[in-house]
């Protein structure tokens, strides 16, 4: 595998009009390491990529071309933006592609029993999994970037799920808190996808208006938590994962991209101890080394504004002592952290290339 910071990698993108796709190639556009080479899609095929992507004129001449593996085989890179369902087979006659990145939902899990029950369908098996700064070990220093060194096929993270485990993993791996966790996002509505099922609402009733989905434990992204939640704190993935209680809901905000999520549980003794201000001393150092992300201090939350269009993670914790509650709270854009930024930091580390290439923590100033 090339390991040279100035070799360039042919990319293709198939879902390129969606918004992760269409995210993945703003970020692609810019970076040194890839050339798009292809893009594909479905009701869009034989249209130029400009139609659907004005805002990255340098890909505007590129033909939309049918998602199959003989139009994607041949490249480098593939990048896969689907709908949960459609990567798995598809990915699966990609023989000759150096590096597969799945940012749909079909190999994130590790438990058939947990895909049978959330999403239905084929099976499809676990890739190495792309979160880099996944704590896998209870020491605080092991993190899923090791494992992303070399990967040749990569599992995208769900964006909610990003913000969550990114909140509260180092509390619940440090001990400091219990296993039972509640979490309420506030989420744009690129997050919930470009078909919005019975939320999809008109931009006259979205605006000034919020809905909440997924509720009542049915939401897809609850296993795939529960599951980095347990090798956050030294588990299996998946027999782990039984030992969390997730309470989860998100809620459809008028804007139109970012994540900023509020993350509680109650505190152990260990927790209660050790009080807010050392709490986030151990987030600091948690996170000390990793680029991306930002533990804010003290006083200052975090706030979608600050983040968007950036790869960063911003992060707080407050102790509610009369509850024995900790609070944690993230603030990410969906699309880049969430979704494209970290797929493509995932595959900065697989191919070798600075981790940061093609990426920011400086979001647009709200």
């Amino acid at each position: 595998m090339h390991t040279e910071v100035d070799h360039t990698y042919t990319v293709a993108v198939a879902g390129a009009t969606g918004y992760a796709g269409g995210e993945a190639l703003r970020i692609l556009a810019m970076h040194p390491n890839f050339t798009v080479t292809c893009v594909t899609g479905h009701s869009s095929v034989g249209d130029t990529l400009g139609k659907w992507a004005p805002h990255i004129p340098s890909l505007a001449g590129l033909v939309i071309e049918d998602t199959t593996a003989e139009v994607l085989s041949g490249h480098d890179v593939v990048i896969l933006a689907l709908p949960h369902g459609a990567s798995g087979a598809l990915a699966a006659e990609l023989h000759d592609v150096q590096v597969v990145v799945d940012l749909g939902a079909d190999h994130r899990l590790e438990s058939q029993e947990d895909w049978d029950a959330y999403y239905g369908g084929q099976y499809f098996s676990h890739w190495t999994y792309g979160m880099p700064e996944l704590m896998t070990g209870v020491s605080g220093h092991d993190f899923q970037r090791s494992e992303l060194a070399g990967a040749t096929r990569i599992a995208g993270p769900g964006c909610n799920v990003t913000a969550t485990t990114l909140a509260m993993q180092p509390a619940l791996a440090a001990g400091l808190v219990t296993h039972d966790v509640v979490a309420n996002l506030v989420v744009g509505y690129s997050g919930a996808g470009k078909k919005l099922g019975r939320v999809n609402l008109l931009a006259s009733e979205a605006l000034g208006s919020a809905v909440a989905y997924g509720v009542g434990g049915t939401h897809r992204h609850i296993p795939e938590i529960k599951q980095n939640f347990a090798h956050a704190c030294g588990l299996s993935g998946g027999t782990g994962a039984d030992s969390f209680s997730l309470g989860f809901t998100p809620v459809l905000a008028p804007m139109a991209r970012g994540i900023m999520a509020t993350v509680s549980a109650p505190l152990t003794d260990a927790g209660r101890e050790l009080g807010e201000e050392s709490i986030r001393a151990l987030y600091e150092r948690v996170y000390a080394d990793q680029m991306f992300m930002q533990v804010l201090p003290a006083g200052q939350l975090p706030a979608t504004g600050n983040v968007l269009g950036s790869n960063a993670a911003h992060i707080q914790v407050a102790v509610d002592e009369r509850a024995g509650l900790l609070y944690a709270f993230s603030a990410i854009d969906n699309l880049n952290r969430g979704t494209a930024g970290q797929a493509i930091q995932s595959l900065n580390i697989a191919l070798g290339l600075p981790e940061d290439a093609g990426l920011t923590v400086i979001g647009v100033a709200p």
